[in-house]
């Protein structure tokens, strides 16, 4: 049962980390592209953390949505959430 149980979740693991390395190629190409002052700063499991000026933050904040919910075409939406704040603790209140 364990095997089991570790293969699926392997699979399902590698896809997701698939699926935001894709949108994280993508996000970088628009960010150079748009030359915004906005940058990714760091990934960690299955969050993407950027730094963005104020005049920046809700374009910037669409653009990382539409790149992470397109990132693959499934029968299933991917859905992102998306949480602003000074800091890394404020975005999750």
């Amino acid at each position: 049962a364990f095997g089991e149980r570790t293969a699926t979740k392997s699979r399902i693991h590698g896809s997701a980390a698939d699926l935001i390395k894709i949108a994280m190629i993508r996000i970088h190409e628009r960010l150079a592209r748009e030359q915004v002052e906005s940058r990714m700063r760091r990934q960690g499991q299955d969050e993407l953390v950027f730094e963005a000026p104020p005049a920046e933050l809700e374009a910037v904040s669409g653009m990382v949505r539409r790149e992470m919910e397109s990132a693959a075409q499934l029968s299933v939406p991917l859905v992102v959430d998306l949480g602003t704040g000074g800091n890394w603790l404020e975005t999750k209140q």
